[in-house]
Parts: structure tokens; C-alpha cells; sequence
């Protein structure tokens, strides 16, 4: 599983002309699934994304996690995040999860994220094409890989 986490005062999801999904300060998560993805994966990427310290505490120090400053997140599919771009100019996707594996995790990862935190999880829709807005606080973004977690 790969994951862009980003801190935001504010991100929404369209689908449609109607809003899907927005949330004000948080993350945007947007989430691509792999073939290979297990639910060891999940349950840490799910952990480390609600326990990630990058939110200012009175010191402006980022000390801070979800739960502390009461943040919701927007959680996004994005298969595009297994792009293969070593051959050519057009991009393979062949590692990313096909929607009978991606779809139950994604949704795994909504319910998981949701225990986690106590809140709701806004969402965009699986496979839609989507228009996000956000507003990218700091900026902070933080890439995970779960095949790499040894530097996370």
C-alpha cells in the first residue's frame, strides 16, 4: 500500500458536481492498493497515518496527531500512485490491485481509520473520476509505502 498523507486546513472531493466528501483540518490520504497488499498492511498504515505527529502544538513544534487538534480525514483511492514509468512515456499500472482485492480494502481502510479515530472518514467514490481541492497546510506531505517500512 502506498499512501500520500497531506496536512490540510481543508480538502473536499467532487464527483458529479456533488461534493462527496470534505473535511476541514486533517489529512488528505490519498491511497493506492497492490496485488500483493495484505491486512498486516492496512492495520499499520491505518496506525501510523491517525498516529502521525506533524500537527503544530503551542510551540508551533509539529507534536501534534489527528486525535490532539480533533482532525477528520478525506480518504482517497488512487491506483495512479503504482505507476510504472520505466519504459516509455506512458505509465503501467500493473501492480495495482485489481477492484475485486482494491475495493474491499479500501473500504477495510475507511472502517479501520474510522475506529481508529472515533470519526467519520469522508470519502471520495471508488473508481469515479474525481476533482479534489484542498488546501495543503505548512505545506506537509509525507509519502508511505508499506514494502518499506523499515524507513517509516
Amino acid at each position: 500500500m502506498r499512501a500520500v498523507i497531506q496536512r490540510v486546513s481543508q480538502a473536499s472531493c467532487t464527483v458529479d458536481g456533488n461534493i462527496t466528501g470534505a473535511i476541514g483540518i486533517g489529512f488528505l490520504v490519498l491511497l493506492g492498493i497492490e496485488e500483493a497488499d495484505t491486512d498486516d498492511d492496512l492495520q499499520w498504515l491505518a496506525q501510523k497515518i491517525v498516529n502521525l505527529r506533524v500537527f503544530g502544538d503551542e510551540n508551533g513544534l509539529m507534536n501534534k496527531a489527528l486525535a490532539d487538534i480533533n482532525g477528520d480525514v478525506l480518504l482517497i483511492s488512487q491506483f495512479t500512485l503504482f505507476a510504472q514509468t520505466k519504459k516509455g512515456n506512458r505509465p503501467s499500472f500493473i501492480k495495482a490491485a485489481r477492484p475485486n482485492k482494491a475495493i474491499p480494502m479500501y473500504e477495510q481502510m475507511i472502517k479501520v481509520l474510522e475506529t481508529l479515530t472515533g470519526k467519520p472518514v469522508a470519502t471520495g467514490i471508488f473508481g469515479a473520476d474525481m476533482t479534489i481541492s484542498l488546501v495543503n497546510d505548512g505545506p506537509v506531505t509525507i509519502i508511505m509505502d508499506t514494502r518499506d517500512k523499515d524507513n517509516h
